[in-house]
């Protein structure tokens, strides 16, 4: 019977066969990476190994980090797949041991009814769903990577949390807001934002082998879609104009990664991304805006990657504090962590965001 970890690993040799498959193609878009990356790579990845270190002296031994958000398991997973982003896997590499302390803290205490928020903790996660979806994403993308008695738990750990992702997204909800999720596993609404998580964290499950229905993920585009607007190319929290700024890229990342590449919505929301982007920094959650998208313009690649990464690069690498943090509202843990994977980008290290190789340099 096949575990999540050999799942793992048959998604890995996908991934290889792919690039060799499309070799020709993928050297063109390496190039384009290459072209973009090369004249920030040094400074780039000098200031990823010092927001690291940054987080590697913050964490409690408990696992979490203290600051505001930074006992909350979605905050404590994002320092996760940050190290995953960069190649760093647990226990076998510099960062290895923190990365195995943020694995033990998310699975520490899952509820009952499958919820990861470390109910033991005593800091009363709040919107329960934003760390639930970021931990299922975690834990999926790490497994196949860790021992066999982890691994178990990570296995088991995971299906519960699958398992209540997709009962969510079935509680009874109006038209607008069907196929979505919010704060709580029980919400009768629905937002982009959460959505965009508990999505990525379906398909992440379900490349990993998880029983996640094609319904679920069509309803899931469903949702989105329906907070867009096809003509401007934005797309909202709860309607196409709401936060747009944020959430435009998160909602082009989501449909990238589930067959709408090359469609005039997705690049329609790639050329408003660019015609807002300079505006991210000043928006309330300006980290979650700059990541997905730094996620979206990459998987779209050609001018929208071009355009957006030197942007990127050149307003936040000079924000960096000289003890490696970067700060922002939601605290300097989920501003770094953010900031880290918004950078590594580039670097395709998680499994979810590899990039379909055949993707061009287009103007």
């Amino acid at each position: 019977m096949f575990s999540y970890a050999s799942f793992c690993w048959i998604r890995y040799l996908v991934c290889v066969l792919s690039s060799l498959l499309f070799f020709g193609s993928a050297v063109r878009a390496d190039e384009l990476v290459s072209e973009v990356l090369r004249p920030y790579k040094d400074q780039v990845e000098e200031s990823i190994d010092r927001g690291f270190e940054y987080l590697v002296r913050s964490q409690t031994p408990e696992g979490f980090f203290p600051d505001s958000k930074g006992k909350t398991t979605g905050v404590v997973s994002l320092v996760g797949l940050a190290y995953l982003a960069m190649g760093h896997t647990p226990g076998s590499s510099h960062y290895g041991e923190s990365l195995n302390l943020c694995i033990e803290y998310v699975l520490t205490g899952q509820l009952e009814n499958g919820m990861l928020v470390n109910g033991r903790s005593g800091h009363g996660d709040t919107g329960g769903m934003y760390s639930h979806t970021i931990s299922t994403l975690f834990l999926s993308e790490v497994s196949g990577m860790v021992d066999d008695d982890l691994q178990a738990r990570v296995d088991e750990a995971l299906k519960k949390a699958t398992r209540l992702i997709l009962v969510a997204q079935q509680i009874q909800k109006s038209d607008m807001h069907r196929g979505g999720w919010r704060y709580n596993w029980n919400s009768n609404d629905s937002d982009l934002s959460c959505s965009g998580w508990a999505l990525m964290a379906l398909r992440s499950a379900k490349l990993n082998g998880a029983a996640v229905p094609d319904k679920s993920i069509a309803d899931a585009v469903g949702y989105i879609m329906r907070n867009g607007d096809e003509t401007q190319g934005m797309f909202g929290y709860q309607n196409p104009s709401s936060h747009h700024i944020t959430l435009t890229g998160a909602a082009l990342l989501c449909l990238e990664l589930t067959g709408h590449h090359g469609q005039d919505i997705t690049r329609r929301a790639g050329d408003h991304i660019l015609n807002v982007h300079d505006q991210l920094p000043h928006q309330s959650h300006a980290a979650y805006g700059v990541y997905y998208a730094a996620q979206g313009t990459f998987q779209l690649g050609g001018k929208y990657w071009k355009r957006f990464a030197p942007w990127m690069y050149e307003t936040y690498l000079p924000r960096q504090k000289e003890d490696g943090r970067w700060e922002g509202g939601q605290g300097s843990t989920y501003q770094t962590a953010m900031t880290i994977l918004a950078f590594a980008v580039p670097y395709r290290q998680l499994p979810i965001y590899q990039r379909d190789e055949t993707v061009g340099s287009e103007e």
